[in-house]
């Protein structure tokens, strides 16, 4: 017997993303979330905000976050209007 799978292409919608890690991230790692808006966060988090194209994508966000060995806080998808505000002293693109 086979067995069908839904595709995760059906079930997946592009978006704009929050991740949240602890700690600042500094300028040398800018250019390894280009796409992406870095905020450091008064906190001491680092926020990477913007559009992620796929699912596959973001596992490929989640895995530089991993390899920068920086705990992950959060991973949220967010309407283009929920996009939080700046809380930043330093803000890059």
């Amino acid at each position: 017997m086979s067995e069908k799978h839904a595709s995760t292409q059906d079930h997946y919608e592009p978006g704009i993303y929050e991740i949240r890690i602890k700690g600042h991230l500094n300028d040398m790692w800018a250019d390894r979330f280009e796409s992406l808006t870095i905020t450091l966060e008064e906190d001491g988090n680092t926020l990477l905000t913007g559009p992620v194209v796929d699912q596959a994508a973001l596992h490929g966000l989640l895995k530089k976050v991993r390899d920068l060995g920086m705990p992950l806080v959060s991973v949220v998808q967010v309407q283009p209007d929920e996009i939080h505000p700046s809380r930043s002293k330093k803000e890059k693109k």
